[in-house]
């Protein structure tokens, strides 16, 4: 029987791995609040939905996006006051929809902002205090889902994304006496959506991975250089110290038996400079 994948906040991660998924066989349905994305999606052979979740019991929908064998949970915290409630709350509506439909699995994309700066290397377990709302209510949902006993849960990590259509040049464009001495936690979304399909693939559940690249150059070397690619001006840089954290991803290469596509992120941009 053909394997079922829902990817609820199919946005443009999810609609890179929804291909991906595609192209191995997988039957692969995605989310979205945007309407004008229906019609992306379904251009990729992804079923689209209309999706919206909310806490208290309230969603609009289709039940059938539900019947699935893998759900993944691809909704970052959006930007308000009180997203360290309100973010919780929704993946608790999610979990609760989850349970009923019986959903075996459930991949959760969470973000190395649960980790907070201890100026060195840090591994799963040692989640402290995020310094960042999105962090902390990051880290309960985490927590909230991994705890659930009516499914599986696998928790994914991913450092800052880059890849096709975003371009990291522009991430510091508008700021000014950025210390540019910290290491850099990145991961190409090629690498995101390869480290998704593995562990679905090779039923990889009740796990957490950092996923990051194993190598960590300066701010100032990638987005000098990414600037030095894009035709833009430099990024305002000192060399101010800054606290800062080294995402330690080894226990994903050991766990999947992974190799990174990009090791560092550095090599992403030295190959948009040949293009």
């Amino acid at each position: 029987m053909q394997r079922t994948v829902s990817i609820l906040g199919c946005g443009w991660l999810g609609l890179q791995l929804g291909e991906d998924l595609i192209a191995q066989g997988y039957l692969v349905k995605g989310s979205t609040v945007t309407p004008a994305r229906i019609y992306e999606l379904a251009e990729a052979e992804i079923q689209p939905f209309y999706l919206n979740i909310e806490p208290d019991m309230k969603y609009t929908g289709s039940e059938l996006f539900f019947k699935t064998d893998v759900l993944v949970i691809s909704l970052p915290p959006q930007r308000e006051l009180n997203i360290e409630k309100v973010f919780p709350e929704q993946i608790a509506e999610i979990a609760e929809l989850a349970k009923f439909f019986h959903i075996p699995r459930v991949l959760f994309i969470s973000s190395t902002s649960v980790f907070e700066k201890t100026d060195r290397e840090v591994r799963e377990g040692e989640e402290g205090n995020p310094e960042q709302p999105a962090g902390k209510a990051l880290l309960k949902a985490e927590k909230m889902l991994l705890n659930a006993k009516d499914f599986q849960t696998t928790v994914v990590r991913f450092g800052g994304l880059i890849g096709p259509g975003r371009n990291p040049a522009r991430f510091f464009t508008k700021k000014k006496n950025i210390s540019g001495n910290v290491p850099v936690n990145l991961i190409h979304s090629k690498d995101a959506v390869n480290i998704i399909s593995e562990i679905i693939g090779k039923n990889v559940w009740g796990e957490v991975f950092n996923a990051s690249c194993p190598v960590h150059p300066t701010r100032w070397e990638f987005y000098t250089l990414a600037s030095e690619i894009s035709g833009m001006p430099a990024p305002d840089f000192t060399r101010s110290a800054e606290k800062y954290k080294i995402v330690n991803s080894e226990k994903l290469l050991e766990k999947l038996n992974y190799t990174f596509h990009y090791a560092n992120p550095l090599d992403y941009l030295f190959e948009l400079s040949k293009k």
